[in-house]
């Protein structure tokens, strides 16, 4: 048995992100007496934080009504025109904003950069006095005798491959709360425990995920429009499996670019790092960033799921918020306002049980309070869109989604709520398909994977366990190479998984490169047989992203 310090505190957060550090602060608003503690697996706040952004401030007036007034990076560049092009191979047609509904319009949001609105959101809780922990990652829940949530166990530091401990070794703290907050973004790897074993996920639809791949350019200022907004469908993406891109000019000159899609795909030979390269070339987009540089790469799964999948949110001890729980606007491809607000409201429920004496309880009335929020009342007007194209379409999905959410917004709405099913089960046998051939990267406009993930700045400890699980190698090589064609080669952007054939022998050996991984999760959703399971590596290890 490892002997391990232990730390008490009021209230742990699980995830420096949005969600965790609008919770940290508005306990701190509420109680600055409250010992408030923050775990981060990045290197620093903000290191793993991966998004468009176009921010809505919703939240962030009520978290800091002076907000513009702080020196805030989100408040920069308000979004100044929006565009929602339709493509084709060769060309486009723009949406007209008639056709939208009210809800789709970005104005009063922001361009910019989510991992630096992070940053300063940490430099704000750290001011109120709560404890941020960066490259701290939390691997093990700890339950009290009575099964509820007591806190967590970092991870270990210093072990070897072989499991052995190194010279430098440190084990993991006891970290010891009255209630814990867990805000580790979609498909963290406690929240899958925690939703087994309370099964919080019992009265609703499965999650389903996009895997969404971010590019930074400088381009010619010529072309920098600060504050424009442009967001694509259709090509190179074909009526079977759906998603799109997004462009958004932010300041000093760069683009903030990339492209999303749905983890419901039925061919194994798609590749969502491909699809991306290829919608770069479109001459369209080509037109923006050609002669421009590319100074960051970084990609991470979206939840898609809506307003019905969100799970049951709080149990005995603690309580979901954030992605960790699913609160993304699939359709205005936002998530940050809600995930602000969520917390915002766990910490008001907190904070009133830790008054009244209260410790290791459900906080029944967040769940209550959120059900009827305004995170419920704008996610109910879209729930039906993300599974209306995922069953008919991006053609005929997008239009019945376009009358759905009208309808929605007028206070009639279609009198049914479509359902979903877990994304891996799409994925249909390789022998059913013919395999696709991606153009070759010209290393000016598209890269191979390698050199992109060179642009996350991603790294991990040396000699360290793997943090990529796969249960049952046979099955790997009989399923997901023999059936499947090794998918996992193409779904992974990073480079992380090979299929390697031994020049001797001819036997495949399944490769793991985990020092590639930069914490996407998209193995832990897509793999057909849920055989590999994401944790938690050493503190620190993962992307670096700067401005993200």
């Amino acid at each position: 048995m490892i002997e391990r310090e232990s730390m008490p505190c009021d209230v742990l957060i699980v995830g420096g992100g949005p969600a965790g550090l609008s919770a940290a602060i508005r306990l701190k608003q509420i109680n600055e007496e409250l010992e408030v503690v923050v775990l981060e697996k990045g290197s620093e706040i903000g290191a793993h934080i991966l998004s468009g952004v176009v921010h809505d401030p919703k939240a962030l007036n009520e978290l800091f009504p002076d907000w513009q007034d702080m020196d805030c990076p989100i408040g920069e560049v308000p979004v100044t025109d929006n565009w929602h092009w339709v493509l084709r191979k060769n060309g486009k047609f723009a949406m007209p904003h008639a056709f939208m509904p009210p809800l789709m319009s970005n104005k009063g949001n922001y361009t910019g950069s989510l991992a630096n609105l992070t940053r300063w959101l940490g430099e704000q809780a750290e001011g109120l006095g709560v404890m941020v922990f960066p490259g701290f990652p939390a691997a093990e829940v700890i339950y009290g005798d009575d099964g509820a949530v007591a806190g967590v166990i970092t991870q270990d530091m210093g072990i070897a491959a072989d499991g052995s401990q190194k010279p430098d070794f440190q084990p993991g703290m006891e970290i010891h709360a009255k209630y814990t907050l867990f805000a580790e973004g979609a498909r963290g790897s406690l929240t899958k425990q925690l939703k087994a074993k309370f099964d919080l996920e019992k009265d609703c639809q499965p999650q389903t995920y996009g895997l969404g791949i971010k590019e930074l350019w400088e381009i010619d200022p010529k072309k920098h429009v600060p504050g424009r907004v442009i967001h694509t469908q259709g090509w190179p993406l074909d009526n079977d499996s759906w998603g799109g891109g997004f462009l958004y000019h932010i300041g000093d000159n760069q683009v903030a670019l990339g492209f999303v899609t749905a983890l419901d795909y039925a061919n194994p030979y798609l590749s969502p790092y491909q699809e991306f390269q290829r919608w770069k070339h479109h001459p369209d987009i080509l037109d923006i960033i050609e002669g421009g540089k590319r100074v960051a790469y970084g990609a991470r799964v979206i939840n898609e799921g809506g307003w019905q999948s969100v799970p049951q949110l709080a149990f005995p001890g603690g309580a979901l918020i954030g992605c960790s729980a699913g609160f993304v606007n699939v359709p205005r491809i936002k998530g940050s306002h809600t995930a602000m607000k969520s917390g915002m409201l766990a910490a008001e429920s907190v904070a009133a049980a830790i008054a009244a004496g209260r410790e290791h309880t459900q906080l029944d009335d967040y769940e209550e309070n959120l059900r009827e929020s305004w995170i419920a009342t704008e996610l109910k007007k879209v729930k039906n869109a993300q599974p209306a194209i995922a069953k008919l379409g991006g053609d005929f999905g997008t239009v019945l989604a376009g009358i759905d959410m009208w309808m929605r917004t007028l206070k009639i709405g279609l009198p049914f709520t479509l359902k979903h099913t877990p994304d891996y089960t799409h994925t249909k046998r390789a022998d059913l398909f013919d395999p696709i051939i991606y153009p070759k990267p010209d290393g000016v406009i598209s890269f191979d994977k390698l050199t992109s993930v060179a642009y996350s700045f991603t790294n991990h400890a040396e000699d360290q366990p793997t943090h990529l699980k796969v249960k049952d190698m046979e099955l790997q090589k009989q399923s997901e190479l023999g059936v499947y064609a090794g998918l996992s080669q193409r779904y992974c952007p990073a480079g992380v998984y090979e299929w390697v054939e031994d020049e001797d022998t001819g036997e495949m050996t399944y490769v793991i490169n985990g020092q590639n991984c930069v914490h996407c999760k998209t193995c832990d959703i897509k793999d057909p047989n849920q055989n590999i399971v994401w944790t938690v590596p050493e503190g620190g290890g993962g992307p670096n992203y700067p401005n993200m």
